[in-house]
């Protein structure tokens, strides 16, 4: 992530929020070479640091544009970063202070979360999870899996569907079930 950061301000803002996090994780015991997160684990998860490389993959390839610190404005169009904890809740509502219009939020294991302000998406993973639990996830990604759609194809997917949600011509499932979560982050270790 860092390589893609527009320009060296950016790329040293994106260091140091994770730097001090890092350090404040690790002087209470834990730090990104762990992982609290029993369904992580049990998905073969071993550390938040394998979780991330998941996160970034999601991320694309745009440049990022930005660093911001949590709950700090987006004001530049493109890829913002924003510093949240692991946290769902606490991201969401740091996303969401941020600017957020929309909130994507995949997930492996169905975690029921949704933001007040906000909309959130919920992408799922596999199907297995989307079948399980079709009361909260808005979308499938499992045909990638299979080998039946591209990533490309299911991103047309899910840009046709933000859309749709942000005209207001279909209300994500968080939405309609008033999942209405919000934890401000206390800023300190949140795993």
């Amino acid at each position: 992530m860092i390589d893609r950061c527009e320009n060296e301000e950016i790329a040293r803002k994106f260091i140091y929020l994770m730097s001090t996090y890092d350090a404040q994780a690790h002087a209470v015991g834990s730090g990104f070479f762990m992982n609290p997160s029993p369904g992580n684990i049990k998905d073969g998860l071993i550390t938040d640091a394998i979780k991330s490389t998941g996160a970034a993959k999601k991320g694309g390839t745009s440049p990022v544009v930005d660093v911001l610190d949590y709950t700090e404005q987006a004001v530049k169009p493109g890829l913002n970063l924003v510093c949240t904890p692991g946290n769902d809740v606490e991201a969401t509502t740091g996303k969401a202070a941020s600017g957020a219009n929309l909130i994507l939020f995949t997930t492996g294991l169905g975690t029921p979360t949704g933001n007040p302000v906000c909309p959130v998406i919920k992408v799922a993973t596999n199907t297995v999870l989307a079948t399980k639990m079709a009361d909260i996830i808005d979308i499938d990604t499992g045909a990638i899996i299979r080998g039946e759609k591209s990533i490309p194809e299911m991103g047309e997917e899910i840009l046709e569907l933000c859309i749709k949600v942000a005209s207001g011509e279909v209300i994500p499932k968080a939405v309609a079930l008033n999942q209405d979560d919000f934890i401000p982050w206390k800023r300190g270790v949140s795993l």
